[in-house]
């Protein structure tokens, strides 16, 4: 029988577990779930949003030094009492349909690795619905985040990500690189011989408290990080990897043959451009969105396509170790 254990690291985020709580309150489901939080080094603590809720939801509640998203993982996984583990990130909401959705996967479709979507609800900011697009739209990301046609061979990503409590005490569960860390165990976990699968209709709302220069950040880390996995799982390594990369060389030759010689050299990218702005703008059913997802678009691929770039030519050309030449990357 499975029994449902919620994993919630949280760092200096005490408004977002109230609003994760609070859709917690509204799941419509008969299967018994625990709640289980990990405060990971905050100075902004969420206990007092904790006890309000401990009455109507099963909480537990843990505060530890800072040692990161996966090690806190870990530590909710080893106190708690449930044997499938569901895994979240602070800033998501949860359907009311949710538990209930991945209740009747897992009795039909059992795997010891799951992942779902994320989407962005009516109630997010502009800037939130554009990011969102831009890290979920077929046309910017491949589906590589959840796709109906990736049941399969799927790397579940921790915003969104069930782990059976036989398959965390086989592989250890996460490491401490961040980010990353997500498939980097989900490659692990196929090594050991469990399957992973991307579950259909499990989509969480993934608000992402991120401003324009912290998303860029952000997107740079994940290009960092992906030639350290590919040095770790040379299997999972893929020539799509590449591609943000070469829309930086496209984008500037397009503008230097543009202005050399004429604006034709720049119709391809204006078409693509142009693509983005109409399908975010109809998605999204606002203009603005379209073109904040157009900038977003341009911030994701110029800042993880440098970040990788530079990530090859340290670890995989130079054959530096990874932990010394970006230790921001990896929690001691």
């Amino acid at each position: 029988m499975i029994q449902f254990s919620f994993i919630i690291p949280v760092y200096n985020r005490p408004h977002e577990i109230k609003e994760l709580l609070e859709s917690f309150k509204a799941l419509i489901t008969s299967d018994a779930f625990e709640i289980v939080i990990i405060e990971d080094g905050s100075t902004l603590c969420c206990s007092d949003i904790v006890a309000d809720y401990q009455d109507a939801l099963d909480i537990s509640y843990y505060q530890k030094q800072n040692t990161g998203p996966g090690d806190s993982r870990n530590f909710g996984m080893g106190l708690a009492k449930g044997n499938y583990y569901i895994i979240l990130d602070s800033d998501v909401l949860l359907p009311p349909d949710y538990l209930e959705q991945v209740s009747t996967f897992l009795k039909h479709n059992y795997v010891d690795c799951f992942g779902g979507a994320d989407a962005a609800h009516d109630s997010f900011t502009d800037l939130q619905k554009a990011i969102n697009y831009t890290m979920t739209s077929f046309l910017t990301t491949g589906g590589i985040r959840g796709s109906k046609k990736a049941v399969q061979h799927f790397e579940p990503r921790s915003f969104n990500m069930g782990l059976s409590k036989i398959a965390f005490e086989a592989t250890h569960g996460f490491a401490k690189i961040h980010p990353g860390e997500d498939p980097d165990l989900s490659h692990r976990i196929t090594k050991a011989g469990f399957k992973t699968a991307f579950v259909p209709d499990i989509a969480v709302f993934h608000k992402r408290r991120v401003s324009w220069s912290s998303f860029m950040l952000q997107v740079k880390k994940f290009g960092l990080v992906r030639p350290i996995l590919n040095k770790w799982h040379p299997q999972g390594a893929k020539i799509t990897f590449w591609l943000p990369t070469l829309f930086i060389l496209f984008t500037l030759a397009s503008m230097l043959f543009g202005i050399i010689y004429g604006w034709l050299f720049l119709l391809p990218l204006a078409i693509y451009v142009a693509v983005i702005l109409a399908d975010a703008t109809l998605k999204a059913k606002s203009i603005a969105v379209g073109f904040m997802a157009v900038l977003a678009m341009f911030i994701q691929f110029f800042g993880y396509g440098y970040g990788f770039l530079k990530a090859t030519i340290y670890i995989h050309w130079l054959e530096k170790d990874p932990q010394k030449q970006f230790p921001r990357l990896f929690f001691k």
